[in-house]
């Protein structure tokens, strides 16, 4: 009867059915999505079919409703047998949520429905080359025209660039206001002037499509911004204190992915007559992954659970668990390939994938270098 620190059993239900169908529908293609870079369509067509594909949008847009602690537990789940998939659900929630915290209600009823039936995808474009960690220094424009507006410039790193069909784009609206001057719109892919370059050729979550976006005179009613004129840099940062826990969930998935299997090869490999489980120094590095991934869980859930209340120490949070969680994944990953030994470093074996696709978490939706700077101007 004391729950205070212990998941709801719909909570516990929905990790039974997500890791149920993660394994028996997403895990069998991952090595080979990985191996030929390609979108894991099987686990987009997996994740539409269990409405697990963007769970978070709200039942009253024709979307499930979950919380975002139950977000980040079909986000995990699906990272632990494959982190590329992973990016559908959380990806879906990047790009949708600066509509659901600041969008009209007619922006909503246009593109909530539509990404909760499984019809369209939606992506975030706030980086560009000259803009990264520096997201306010961003050069892309929208230029009002009477009761629209034309939108000129470059995104990088656009995740599942390509294949979502609505993107949220950060733009310079008045360039003397800086920060105060960025707008956000939804841009549609079938919008005249939007292309895409070549995928990113990358170290890991290489079935996720990565590739710059361009807009060439992409003239969009002026009904399709986000907000009020002015406000989109603030959205897009309110934006991340929510989703940043999405990748501490991702970096969750990896780890125990990899520590799951490192368990089971160290019971049965053996060496000097008994199981390398068996031997001590093998042991204590087990046990330094396990604690690593449980104080990171513990702090991504707790994290989670701010963003569901909206805490006001919710920026502090976000950036602690996805610091947390992404150092403890690359650690975790690496002592995994170790425990491995040889057999790690092949393709054969899936921890070199798991280390690869660990590494992106310490760098994505803000490096952990600037996550310490975010924690230390947000101290509790």
């Amino acid at each position: 009867d004391f729950d205070l620190y212990r998941l709801s059993e719909e909570h516990e239900m929905l990790r039974e059915t997500v890791r149920s169908l993660a394994e028996a529908k997403i895990a069998p293609f991952a090595a080979e999505v990985d191996e030929q870079g390609r979108f894991p369509q099987e686990a987009l067509d997996a994740l539409v079919g269990a409405d697990l594909h963007a769970v978070h949008v709200p039942e009253v847009y024709e979307g499930a409703g979950a919380d975002a602690l139950a977000t980040v537990i079909v986000i995990e789940e699906v990272a632990r047998v494959c982190a590329s998939s992973s990016l559908i659900p959380a990806v879906n929630k990047l790009g949708s949520l600066p509509v659901i915290l600041s969008g009209s209600e007619e922006l909503k009823k246009r593109y909530l429905g539509p990404l909760a039936r499984g019809e369209a995808m939606f992506s975030y474009c706030l980086s560009e080359p000259d803009a990264g960690s520096d997201a306010a220094g961003m050069k892309t424009r929208a230029v009002r025209d009477g009761d629209h507006f034309v939108v000129d410039g470059v995104k990088r790193w656009i995740t599942n660039a390509g294949v979502s069909e609505y993107y949220t784009v950060m733009a310079v609206t008045d360039p003397e206001r800086r920060s105060r001057g960025i707008s956000a719109f939804v841009v549609e892919k079938s919008d005249e002037g939007v292309s895409f370059g070549a995928p990113e050729r990358k170290l890991g979550i290489k079935g996720s499509p990565t590739r710059e976006v361009y807009f060439d005179h992409v003239r969009i009613p002026a009904d399709r911004m986000i907000g009020a004129e002015g406000t989109g840099f603030a959205t897009a940062m309110k934006t991340l204190d929510h989703t940043r826990i999405t990748i501490a969930a991702q970096a969750l998935g990896i780890a125990q992915g990899a520590l799951d299997y490192a368990k089971g090869y160290v019971r049965e490999r053996r060496q000097f007559g008994k199981a390398i489980a068996e031997f001590q120094g093998v042991q204590f590095m087990l046990a330094d992954m396990a604690m690593k991934l449980e104080a990171a869980r513990q702090l991504t859930y707790a994290a989670a659970a701010r963003s569901e209340r909206g805490d006001g120490d919710l920026t502090f949070f976000g950036a602690a668990a996805k610091c947390c969680a992404s150092d403890a994944a690359m650690e975790i990953t690496t002592d995994a390939v170790q425990l491995l030994g040889g057999y790690g470093y092949t393709r054969d074996y899936p921890l070199e994938r798991m280390m690869r696709d660990a590494k992106i978490t310490q760098i994505y939706e803000g490096t952990n270098q600037v996550q310490r700077i975010v924690m230390a101007r947000n101290l509790p």
